[in-house]
């Protein structure tokens, strides 16, 4: 499969437009494909619509389409920057959450929902505790020896302790503080809009487009710090960058949505059975894997039953058997 990467892209390409399009017929309100078609199609064509048109367009364009664009932002976000850690720190078992990324910017965006409300914007409160905790991670880890398992060590124990004072929020918080808490930490993109699109679209696109600029170093910086430095890299500089990066776009995720998990750790290996180790393919391909996986996982949530099921929860039901299966199809490859 390594050997084929045009037409992986092509399968992918093609999957991502067909989930795309069946995103917009799922739902409460059922439309069909014509009607859908028909709907996207109408701007271009007729100024005026029937009543039954109305409420087509106001579905499509003001709750599905928003609700599309924030999971298509939000698996390239996680997925990327799952495959950005995995990379940087030679390990195919590396993520955001085990760096203490997400419980750190959990725990921000829950102090800013709970106690300073607009005074702090969420996304900026789940970045700061979001870097404070992956800081933390590396300087701890490089105090007892800087090796892989004392990264991974570290960021349970970082990870841990912010989870532990997210609970101290959620006892402090009011009952209806808790409530609206506690939705969120489950993960949905039901309260998904234009506006939070918005606020969510530029600081992922511009932290995803450098890292995509910047993939080819990361094979470089997979080497040892000695190699990277025979080649003329800065690496320390180039690590943090990576990091903030990965940081920054964990962070916004997970104050948009809330948390979501397995996909910064499923989809890198994904990416890897298909296309092999070599970051300039495995980067882009893990981003539209990670928007196309997730958006699938949200149809899914909001269809399998009469009610909608939290698409964090989906998505942990169905990652840990599926990274089982991946990690044994992968190992080979991530190793030679």
């Amino acid at each position: 499969m390594k050997r084929g990467p045009a037409w992986v892209w092509m399968i992918v390409a093609a999957g991502f437009l067909i989930i795309f399009f069946v995103s917009l017929i799922l739902g409460s309100y059922r439309l069909s494909p014509k009607v859908v078609v028909r709907t996207i199609l109408s701007p271009l064509f007729s100024s005026s619509r029937e009543a039954s048109a109305e409420v087509a367009h106001s579905i499509i364009f003001y709750i599905r389409l928003p609700r599309i664009f924030m999971a298509i932002i939000v698996g390239c976000a996680l997925a990327l920057s799952g495959a950005s850690l995995q990379a940087l720190f030679r390990n195919p078992l590396v993520n955001e959450y085990l760096l203490g990324l997400s419980s750190g910017a959990a725990f921000g965006a829950a102090l800013s929902l709970v106690f300073f409300g607009p005074k702090i914007p969420v996304q900026i409160s789940a970045f700061i505790f979001s870097l404070v905790a992956v800081l933390v991670v590396l300087s701890v880890s490089r105090s007892t020896g800087g090796s892989i398992v004392s990264l991974l060590l570290t960021g349970v124990i970082v990870s841990a302790f912010f989870s532990a004072l997210l609970t101290v929020i959620e006892y402090l918080a009011s009952p209806y503080a808790l409530q609206a808490l506690f939705f969120w930490l489950m993960g949905s993109f039901s309260l998904a809009g234009w506006r939070e699109v918005a606020m969510t679209v530029p600081a992922i696109f511009i932290a995803s487009f450098l890292l995509l600029l910047f993939r080819w170093r990361l094979n470089l910086l997979s080497l040892s710090e000695e190699e990277g430095r025979s080649l003329g890299i800065n690496v320390r500089r180039e690590k943090l960058l990576v990091i903030g990066l990965a940081t920054l776009m964990t962070s916004v995720a997970v104050a948009a949505v809330g948390i979501i998990g397995w996909i910064g750790l499923i989809v890198p290996h994904l990416a890897r059975m298909m296309v092999g180790a070599d970051n300039r393919r495995v980067l882009p391909l893990t981003a539209v894997l990670g928007a196309t996986i997730l958006l699938a996982a949200d149809d899914l949530a909001r269809s399998l039953t009469s009610f909608e099921i939290p698409v964090g929860i989906f998505t942990s039901l169905i990652g840990i058997p599926l990274f089982i299966y991946l990690l044994k199809k992968s190992a080979r490859i991530w190793l030679g």
